[in-house]
């Protein structure tokens, strides 16, 4: 199943409906962070009765109402032989504030009275679908519901003058999540999930989780064992080599920024 928040409410995505139709599913929730909070997983969702075919416009992020999103820095081989640094022993984590989320298709105004390096960096995120703490690698795979694509934009130059990566990735819409979330038993392979980034039309960014420095079941693992993580939270697996900083060139007003990953609906993010 593959999700997507719209003004009407949460919607399936229907491949035999070609392009971007939807199903409208009757549902009481915002988002699909509020349905992951009932604590159900995607069941009410496939038990949902159908209120009828839509042709989504406007998307909403679907993910909008997360409690929590982690993120990690240096987590891509690709990355890290790039500029030289040894692979970190421990993973790099940060959390950024909710506040900071975006819709897919969003305008996001750069702070340019704060930062003249913003910078976007494409990734897999991760959702969780049960309540995590103390998980074994071995039993994470059960605690996930779902991905989507994330483009956990950075502030490079207040991340080198405050070391706060929150502060760095925290602005206005910095946080861009969607555009639909993709249930986790229809990833082909959650071993290797492909991600894609595009900057004006040219890709920048191609890789995929297989490339990981610590993989998906020993991030979250990790995490959990010093943060209780609870369903509709968002975990984050690092950026491959390509981002702006990598190229010495940053986001400017105008510039447009697709994110696509495997089975999901592609994220585009615009500047102003």
């Amino acid at each position: 199943m593959n999700l997507i928040a719209t003004p009407q409410g949460l919607a399936r995505l229907d491949a035999d409906l070609g392009g971007d139709g939807a199903v409208l599913l009757d549902l009481p929730f915002a988002d699909v962070a509020e349905l992951l909070a009932a604590g159900e997983g995607f069941a009410p969702a496939h038990a949902a009765r159908e209120r009828g075919r839509i042709e989504p416009g406007e998307l909403l992020a679907p993910l909008g109402s997360t409690g929590a999103i982690w993120g990690v820095g240096l987590n891509y081989l690709s990355k890290a032989h790039l500029t030289g640094r040894a692979a970190p022993s421990e993973p790099i984590l940060f959390l950024r504030s909710p506040s900071a989320v975006s819709a897919p298709g969003a305008e996001v105004t750069l702070p340019r009275d704060r930062s003249s390096q913003v910078d976007y960096e494409g990734e897999v995120a991760f959702v969780i679908g049960r309540p995590m703490y103390r998980t074994p690698p071995g039993e994470v795979w059960n605690h996930i519901a779902g991905i989507t694509a994330a483009n956990d934009m950075t502030a490079r130059d207040v991340m080198v003058a405050t070391a706060t990566p929150t502060l760095a990735k925290s602005f206005p819409g910095f946080g861009a999540l969607g555009a639909s979330v993709l249930e986790l038993s229809a990833v082909d392979d959650p071993e290797r999930i492909t991600v894609r980034t595009g900057v004006n039309g040219t890709v920048r960014q191609d890789s995929s989780t297989a490339e990981l420095i610590f993989a998906v079941p020993e991030l979250i693992s990790r995490i959990s064992h010093f943060a209780a993580l609870r369903p509709g939270d968002v975990v984050l697996t690092g950026t491959p080599a390509g981002t702006g900083q990598d190229r010495g060139v940053f986001l400017c007003p105008g510039d447009e920024v697709e994110v696509s990953v495997a089975g999901v609906l592609p994220l585009r993010t615009r500047y102003r």
